[in-house]
């Protein structure tokens, strides 16, 4: 089966609002900022979004929280030294968050890809974030039952595809991108490049096609830090130059 897409806004189309969506990376190493920016221009609201942090500068995850389409954030690190949007409005009372430490994030999602409703973990015990969830004793020692993550969506980026969505990525560009995949119902691939079937080693394919439903080539993706250097924002569908008291 030909999984490639022609455009991006194809390839998001049918995102509606209220979904839960999956967005891959690790900062800016993964991210797949074309298909969020697409997201942006697509306009669905009231969304979910799973992700290791909450974006930096007015780019790709912070411009669509900016834009005000997201009304919460489930993720394990909300606030970096370039991280201005998601603060603020949190602060405001605008977005909500589901504060995950990182190695639980990265379980609950391989754990609903993998089919497991939930599991312990002796992480959080005796923290806020243990706070009404079930604690049970296991060899002497208390553990927090955690439940597992699943998303209509997944917004991944990889380095190079082939048309069945069979998947390889660039070092720690992998990060969360491939348990996303096997955790969303529909998943959305942007690739630096869409190679020839066969052309790919098995033995370096990361995430097996079953788990992907849409590709894109994206053959010069978008490097957002050099966009926050030069104080370059996405917003109504084009970049701009932020305002010097945006730095303020």
């Amino acid at each position: 089966m030909d999984k490639t897409m022609t455009s991006l806004s194809d390839a998001i189309a049918d995102i509606s609002d209220g979904a839960q969506i999956m967005i891959g990376g690790f900062g800016e190493a993964g991210s797949p900022t074309e298909l969020v920016h697409q997201l942006i221009d697509h306009g669905a609201k009231d969304l979910t979004i799973i992700n290791n942090n909450t974006g930096n500068g007015e780019v790709g995850l912070a411009a669509l929280i900016g834009n005000g389409q997201v009304r919460k954030m489930i993720c394990s690190y909300p606030r970096s030294s370039h991280s201005r949007v998601f603060p603020e409005l949190f602060r405001a009372g605008k977005i909500e968050l589901e504060l995950v430490p990182q190695g639980t994030l990265a379980e609950r999602i391989r754990a609903g890809g993998a089919g497991i409703p939930a599991f312990y973990t002796p992480t959080t015990v005796d923290t806020i974030l243990a706070q009404g969830k079930e604690v049970r004793q296991f060899d002497g020692r208390d553990h927090v039952l955690e439940y597992g993550l699943t998303a209509d969506y997944a917004l991944v980026k990889c380095e190079q595809a082939d048309r069945m969505g069979n998947l390889t990525y660039n070092k720690t560009a992998r990060n969360f991108n491939p348990i996303m995949c096997s955790a969303a119902k529909t998943t959305i691939v942007q690739t630096r490049k869409i190679v020839s079937l066969g052309s790919l080693d098995p033995e370096c394919v990361i995430t097996p096609g079953i788990f992907v439903d849409r590709v894109i080539e994206v053959s010069g993706p978008i490097v957002e830090s050099e966009l926050i250097a030069k104080g370059i924002s996405y917003r109504d569908g084009a970049y701009a130059q932020l305002e010097e008291a945006s730095h303020e």
